[in-house]
């Protein structure tokens, strides 16, 4: 299964104690993905309803629609399989909100019910991206007004969202690690939330180790390339110059070098009497360099 999928398969076991929590979820799944109307059957949820309305929930994962009913019966004692009558009808979309616009701010008055909206609005256009590989979780609403009511009730609990129109969905989304596992955390999903920190700090080790052993490797390349140099130099300086013609220091450096060519500048420092220090091995091997430029053609 995704991480999506179980994220939502998380989310589905989660009942809100709280009659109006189950109201504002029920009311989110209603608004994003519900779906009604008259018949004499439906197959799937409703199948062997005779007349009257139905209502389904329009989405391919099973553990959603089976909370959709679950809170259907909690809230307003609703059966699978039962059909309305059009006052039944009226009187539930009086109370969860008329599905053509978005939930009424009545039923998100309390944060709680905040979070349980949110989290069946994840249940009902939600998904989530595998944070192995990147960190996006997004919102794909039907029109722009729901979108933004999405938005506004995720930025109420300090998290950025954006959204962008794709093809005919207003798509709210977020691509920050750390404000996903807010979202999670608001939804009340600790074991996604878990498992997605888990993922994060293995990844983040992962780069911070990637990093330190690209810089390492750089650092020894430098190193190395330096090392090249200084030997090229003071090799032209042997053939036209002559190390009798160099000062003391220099000749006993010029010789150091080219017997230990790609030994680091401290370690070349303890092979003189007395020892030298990085720097000044490292000054001695700059004048070589400077003298072997001065007397090429």
């Amino acid at each position: 299964m995704s991480f999506s999928g179980e994220v939502k398969k998380e989310l589905a076991k989660r009942i809100s104690p709280a009659r109006h929590c189950q109201i504002a979820e029920l009311a989110a799944l209603m608004n994003l993905c519900g779906v009604y109307g008259m018949t004499t059957s439906r197959h799937g949820e409703n199948e062997g309803a005779e007349g009257g309305f139905t209502l389904g929930f329009q989405t391919e994962n099973e553990a959603v629609v089976r909370k959709g009913f679950t809170l259907l019966k909690k809230t307003y004692n609703i059966e699978t399989g039962t059909a309305l009558k059009e006052r039944e009808m009226q009187e539930l979309l009086a109370k969860v909100g008329d599905l053509e616009r978005p939930v009424s701010p009545l039923l998100l008055k309390n944060a709680c019910c905040r979070r349980a909206f949110l989290r069946g609005a994840f249940l009902a256009v939600g998904s989530m991206s595998d944070p192995a590989k990147g960190y996006h979780l997004e919102f794909d609403c039907s029109d722009g007004a729901r979108a933004e009511q999405v938005q506004e009730l995720i930025k109420g609990f300090g998290i950025e969202s954006k959204v962008i129109l794709r093809k005919k969905y207003h798509v709210v989304y977020l691509k920050e690690g750390s404000g996903i596992v807010d979202l999670l955390n608001v939804f009340e999903a600790p074991v996604s939330l878990m498992n997605l920190e888990n993922l994060r700090i293995l990844k983040e080790m992962r780069n911070s180790v990637n990093r330190r052993v690209n810089c390492e490797t750089a650092n020894i390349a430098k190193t190395v390339n330096a090392a090249a140099r200084q030997v090229e130099d003071i090799e032209y300086l042997g053939e036209h110059y002559g190390f009798q013609n160099l000062p003391e220091p220099l000749r006993e450096m010029a010789e150091i070098r080219l017997e230990y060519p790609d030994m680091p500048l401290k370690e070349l420092g303890e092979h003189f009497d007395p020892p030298l220090g990085k720097s000044g091995v490292n000054h001695r091997l700059r004048k070589l360099s400077e003298l072997a430029e001065k007397i090429r053609p």
